[in-house]
């Protein structure tokens, strides 16, 4: 069991019992051969965990702002339940922001990061009074004159790239020594124009680094944070006062796509900081965190429906609705992100038998288009479905229209003593008219209408 109560144990049990209420409730199925469920229970029982991990390690009264970065599942409904559990939103485009907002998001439950934001974006967030972390001198030029010309209740403060290094997956390292985000502290000069940066504007009172991600140690996010905290106290050293009162260590926790348990967990990660930077917990910074993979990965799984069980060189492969639409980066880049598959049978119920070698594969037209390859696996046969676990994160709400293949359903789930199993919509199917409408269907004849001069 992990810490908290959260059990891998019972995560599986909840996940078999919702693939089966979701076929003898209609939502799997022929006429909807796939779907996304999200265990409510369990996305309740990991922001407990976050709270409960930080709340043991800091000082009584420390303010503490968990923000879920929305990137990881952009649904309105999961950033409502997360509002719901006391965890706010880091958001990175104006798209995110308005999910925040439409889902009842405060803007002091609110911090936006973007290495690319623009005038009008910062002119709305500073208006709105939400947190603003300047990713590079030029932005900080810009929230200058924004500042100059009207009042804002926004925290601001800059971000830096500590540049401790890359984990495993180098498109994930946010903390290399060419990173794009933030200021780069270790090249030359820029550690003291952040300094001086801070001396300059009373009004900065924030620092922000994200060192992990999917592939980073422990140790190296631990590191990057303490580097942060390091700076922060040099900063108000330098300047005689208390200037910066936030520390914003991100998120980036990595997942466990191994099984079913957490690991690591948020008490580890708390802990671990807490010896490694032990001033950063002892009240005289408040915190903000940016979790977001961590919070619903391993909520969430993507279930498929066999349209066709065939074999080709020997090997049996078995066609289904998931694949490069719903899981881009386990499809193209399998080695990084590979996905657990579980098997069901046509009734939704946990498949058994002797395990043979398969491809799992999607419906989008291109040979690597897979979601396992050379699994060993119970035979998977015509209308049975395979389910992709850990699915919660940079998933089914990450859509990748190949083929125009439409976005599935999210549903999400909690057991219900009467009828087994509760679902509540999250995102309805996407339609075949709104697939016209966004491929621009409403503009048909606009490119026929368009004529060189002359030429007719």
């Amino acid at each position: 069991m992990d810490e908290y109560g959260n059990s891998g144990e019972g995560r599986a049990t909840r996940r078999d019992e919702a693939v089966r209420a979701a076929v003898e409730q209609g939502l799997l199925g022929p006429d909807s051969p796939i779907v996304g469920l999200l265990d409510v229970t369990g996305i309740r029982e990991s922001a407990a965990e976050l709270r409960a991990a930080f709340a043991e390690v800091t000082a009584p009264g420390t303010p503490v702002l968990h923000a879920f970065a929305v990137k990881a599942t952009p649904l309105v409904p999961v950033l409502r339940l997360l509002r719901e559990e006391g965890i706010g939103a880091e958001v990175a485009s104006p798209g995110e922001l308005a999910l925040a907002r439409a889902a009842g998001l405060s803007p002091a439950e609110t911090v936006l990061d973007s290495p690319a934001k623009t005038p009008a974006e910062l002119r709305e967030a500073l208006a709105l009074g939400i947190a603003v972390n300047a990713d590079n001198p030029q932005e900080l030029d810009r929230i200058d004159g924004l500042v100059r010309s009207a009042v804002s209740r926004s925290p601001l403060g800059i971000r830096v790239n500590p540049q401790v290094g890359g984990g495993s997956i180098g498109a994930t390292s946010t903390a290399t020594a060419t990173s794009k985000f933030g200021v780069a502290l270790r090249d030359e000069g820029a550690r003291e124009w952040v300094v001086r940066a801070y001396l300059d504007r009373p009004w900065l009172s924030r620092l922000h680094a994200h060192t992990g991600s999917q592939g980073i140690p422990l140790s190296l996010m631990t590191q990057g944070v303490a580097e942060t905290y390091a700076l922060a106290e040099e900063i108000n050293r330098r300047i005689g006062r208390p200037q910066i009162d936030t520390i914003d260590i991100g998120g980036g926790l990595p997942v466990n796509f191994a099984s079913d348990a957490t690991a690591p967990t948020y008490a580890e990660y708390a802990r671990a900081l807490r010896e490694a930077v032990p001033g950063l917990f002892d009240g005289r910074y408040g915190l903000v965190t940016e979790f977001g993979r961590s919070l619903l990965a391993k909520h969430g799984t993507i279930v498929a429906r066999v349209e066709y069980a065939k074999s080709a060189g020997g090997r049996a492969v078995a066609v289904t609705h998931a694949g490069v639409q719903v899981a881009t980066r386990t499809v193209y880049v399998p080695g990084s992100w590979p996905l657990r598959i579980t098997v069901y049978d046509g009734k939704g119920r946990p498949k058994s038998g002797p395990e043979v070698v398969q491809d799992v594969a999607g419906p989008a037209c291109f040979a690597g288009d897979l979601l396992a390859e050379g699994r060993a696996l119970p035979l998977l046969d015509q209308g049975d479905h395979a389910a992709a676990l850990d699915t919660g994160a940079y998933y089914f709400a990450h859509h990748y229209a190949y083929n125009s293949l439409a976005r599935p359903g999210i549903y999400g789930f909690v057991p219900d003593p009467a009828r087994g199993v509760r679902f509540a919509t999250v995102r309805d199917p996407q339609t075949l008219a709104s697939i016209v409408a966004e491929s621009g269907g409403a503009h048909a004849g606009a490119l026929t209408t368009l004529h060189a001069p002359g030429s007719r």
